[in-house]
């Protein structure tokens, strides 16, 4: 095997310039979400994402056929990633507290880590191309089915809907919260405040799950 080449995960080869055309994919999407977070979709340009990782916006479509493209790759990459884990999760623990545990952690991880992508989400979706948007949608309709399926036995007496309802609830108070106090602890510059909400959140978390249920 050459020095350019380099084994996948998946157990092929992959050359040099492959892994550098991925890292350079991965830069401008991390570009798109700052910018789509900070000035919404429609206000930014494919020359000002370029500008960030520094190439043309000419460049960016060796990556993606367009902007909308990146759009639907950034909130696609997250919802398959989150789907993912969670189905790891829902497959590895059978006891119903240590899933939640889990599936409670995955969430409140991503909420720190990505809240640029989560905040684009909500106000940006509707922006990706149709089909695209309906295979997103799928696949986040999947996650939070793992979420009220692991509610199932905290709340047997609960409709699917009433614990789809409290697994958007769920959503809300860790990605709302998260994103409000890790832009606190940034403007402070401490580690003290992401640390408290790493410990904070999850048991917030886990006391609203096991909250009383609906009459």
């Amino acid at each position: 095997m050459s020095s350019t080449e380099i084994n996948s995960q998946n157990g092929g080869v992959k050359t040099q310039r492959q892994l550098e055309k991925e890292k350079r994919r991965e830069q401008l999407l991390a570009a798109a979400g700052r910018l789509f977070s900070d000035r919404g979709f429609a206000s930014v340009s494919l020359d000002e994402i370029g500008a960030e990782v520094g190439v043309t916006g000419q460049a960016i479509y060796r990556h993606f056929e367009s902007k909308q493209d990146m759009l639907g790759a950034l909130i696609g990459q997250a919802s398959s990633y989150l789907l993912t884990q969670g189905k790891a999760i829902e497959a590895q623990y059978d006891d119903t507290f240590c899933r939640l545990e889990q599936l409670v952690a995955l969430q409140t991880d991503f909420a720190l880590t990505s809240p640029d992508v989560i905040r684009v989400q909500d106000r940006d979706l509707a922006a990706v191309e149709e089909n695209t948007q309906r295979e997103i949608r799928r696949t986040q309709r999947e996650y939070i089915d793992i979420w009220v399926r692991t509610m199932q036995a905290v709340h047997p007496q609960e409709s699917d809907d009433q614990r789809l309802v409290r697994a958007h609830a769920l959503f809300g108070l860790i990605n709302s919260t998260g994103h409000s106090f890790r832009g606190l602890a940034k403007r402070k510059q401490t580690g003290n405040f992401l640390s408290d909400l790493k410990k904070m959140l999850p048991q917030m978390a886990i006391d609203a799950i096991y909250a009383a249920p609906t009459e």
